[in-house]
């Protein structure tokens, strides 16, 4: 027998229900009773879902958030929202994010992802076919075209026409890109704000930064590990243990092709074939490859502070979408996965939406495409966060590139050609990692997490000279180089991919006083194609300023012990002359290099 949710018939003000969501905890309650609602609460149920994914059903746990004064007669947007990688409908984050947009009038959905929680099914990494899948099984529920499995059906959710619910999705990490990959099944999707992801997982766990999407990086093995480690051990207990979940034995919670790339990963070896299906797999579950198929309004937030997802990856998706055609605005934060959490940025453990920058722009995209409020100012197409002033910068379009400088010979990095001095320089590898850029485990144990550092001989940087006046960096440096290395050209034709060089180039600010300060700790692994070419490196956005005395410091190191990095040891030369030189250009919105 079909059952409904009990609804009341008051309705109060917005402003009402803002200041009581807030000020009380939630009450949760049975449909049948709905007391929280009577008394101005917001009303939580739990539910459970049986929904298809690409051939197969999974079990889906969710949690209904229902503001009070929402019923048939005066229907609500609906939010849909799920965990990060790890966590589950009830961790902090994703209770948070529930309660905050109910407590703003939104019908709010809060799941467990598959494979996390007790949702059932394999983790499968945000696979349109399955977990893009499972979520329009939730979005047909919000339609009221079909029910939870214990039969409770809702008729509550503002709708643009008969099964097409007016809904927006919001999550971060893990919960981000099952957004794209839920718009790319299903188009009744209004509004997507996904926050710290991915565009493309083969650049993520695997980056090279050149222009070659044929090679593969070096292997990102402390974040991916970790992930791989946190998947593999997720309770088993009792309440938990749905036999969907289980995998093959080294494989408990995963699918198969997500356990065979970190496994091929693992061994650092990239041979032909198994290294093409590792690509096409981990491409293939990423917006890389169907960001042709979104076309609901998008807001792409994303962390400067974030070795995992660089703002490189939501560049990638907000240009592809804006490409395409669809309604695409990004902001660049202060915190992403490696922290940099800062006073009055939006934090939705705390609920302060309306108080924060990106708070109030997500706010306001929801209010343009699920309240369909036509006039309501989105902001620009670009902001960004500076920690040298305050508040955000603000764009029409991510900056250009604009100044162009010169690897000169003498280790100097000059604004002319015709200032390059004529030299070589080397380093070379040792068998063990010799540079640091960060640690994700450190925090996981507890321990603090050295400086970055760089051990002489096995890396080479190019100064400016002391800046006369600040410099605002905000976007994606490009550096050209050639190198040499007569011992990596004699392996570079093996039939593993593995055997190519592997370096590192990464910014640095050195002050008056000599101390350096990688910016936001990031880097730009390579795995060169062809040492006897030129070849391209797009290193991390940021947006930084080098104040006036100091130095920016372009530099290439021999390893990262963050990453697998080369087979063997392969010293590298980079030689410059006036009329054949490495060049490094920079995205400067504020100021010029001397």
């Amino acid at each position: 027998m079909t059952r409904r949710l009990a609804v009341p018939r008051n309705r109060k003000p917005l402003a009402a229900v803002l200041g009581a969501a807030l000020a009380v905890p939630l009450l949760a309650t049975t449909p049948a009773t709905a007391s929280g609602a009577a008394a101005g609460q917001v009303t939580v149920i739990a539910l459970k879902f049986t929904v298809g994914t690409g051939g197969g059903t999974c079990a889906v746990d969710a949690d209904l958030y229902r503001p009070p004064g929402v019923d048939k007669a005066h229907p609500a947007p609906a939010v849909l929202t799920t965990n990060g990688f790890g966590g589950s409908k009830s961790d902090g984050s994703t209770t948070a994010t529930a309660r905050a947009f109910a407590a703003r009038g939104y019908v709010t959905l809060a799941y467990s992802g598959l494979g996390f929680g007790k949702s059932g099914c394999p983790i499968s990494l945000d696979a349109p076919a399955i977990d893009g899948r499972a979520a329009s099984g939730l979005i047909d529920f919000l339609a009221g075209t079909r029910a939870a499995d214990d039969g409770t059906r809702i008729d509550f959710v503002a709708k643009d026409r008969p099964g097409d619910p007016r809904v927006g999705m919001i999550g971060g990490s893990y919960g981000g890109a099952v957004q794209l990959a839920t718009a790319a099944v299903d188009h009744r999707v209004d509004a997507l704000v996904p926050m710290i992801t991915w565009h493309d997982l083969s650049y993520a766990l695997d980056p090279n930064n050149v222009a070659d999407g044929k090679v593969p990086g070096a292997f990102k093995w402390q974040w991916t590990n970790g992930f791989y480690l946190m998947g593999e051990r997720l309770p088993i207990t009792a309440p938990n243990l749905d036999p969907s979940r289980w995998g093959a034995l080294g494989c408990t919670h995963f699918v198969p092709d997500a356990c065979q790339t970190i496994g091929l990963l693992n061994s650092g070896s990239y041979p032909a074939a198994p290294t093409a299906a590792m690509l096409r797999y981990a491409r293939g579950v990423s917006p890389v490859t169907y960001l042709d198929r979104v076309e609901a309004p998008t807001l792409l937030i994303q962390g400067q502070s974030d070795t995992l997802f660089n703002l490189n990856e939501a560049t990638a998706t907000y240009n592809t979408l804006k490409d395409n055609g669809t309604p695409t605005k990004m902001i660049w934060q202060s915190w992403g996965h490696s922290g940099g959490h800062v006073p009055g940025e939006l934090d939705l453990t705390q609920g302060n939406l309306e108080t924060s920058y990106t708070g109030r722009r997500v706010l306001s995209w929801f209010d343009r495409y699920l309240r369909e409020r036509e006039h309501t100012d989105t902001g620009p197409a670009f902001a960004y966060y500076r920690d040298w002033r305050s508040g955000y910068g603000e764009a029409s379009r991510v900056p250009p590139l604009s100044q162009k400088v010169y690897l000169s010979g003498d280790g100097k990095l000059v604004d002319n050609r015709a200032k390059v001095a004529r030299g070589s320089r080397t380093y070379t590898n040792s068998l063990v990692p010799t540079s640091h850029s960060e640690s994700s485990l450190a925090g996981t144990v507890g321990l603090p997490d050295p400086a970055p550092y760089d051990t002489p001989g096995t890396y080479l940087g190019w100064d400016t000279a002391p800046l006369t006046a600040p410099v605002d960096v905000v976007g994606s440096a490009k550096a050209t180089l050639k190198v040499s290395s007569p011992e990596a050209r004699r392996t570079q034709k093996s039939k593993d991919a593995a055997d190519k060089l592997v370096l590192f180039a990464k910014l640095y600010d050195v002050a008056p006083d000599g101390t350096k300060t990688l910016v936001r700790r990031l880097i730009a692994p390579v795995r060169v194609p062809d040492v006897s070419k030129p070849f391209t490196v797009a290193l991390p956005g940021i947006a930084h300023r080098y104040e006036a005395g100091h130095r920016l410091e372009f530099a290439i190191a021999a390893s990262d012990d963050a990453y697998l990095g080369n087979k063997g040891v392969k010293p590298v030369t980079v030689v410059s002359a006036p009329g054949d030189t490495g060049t490094l250009q920079l995205p400067i919105v504020s100021g010029r290099l001397n």
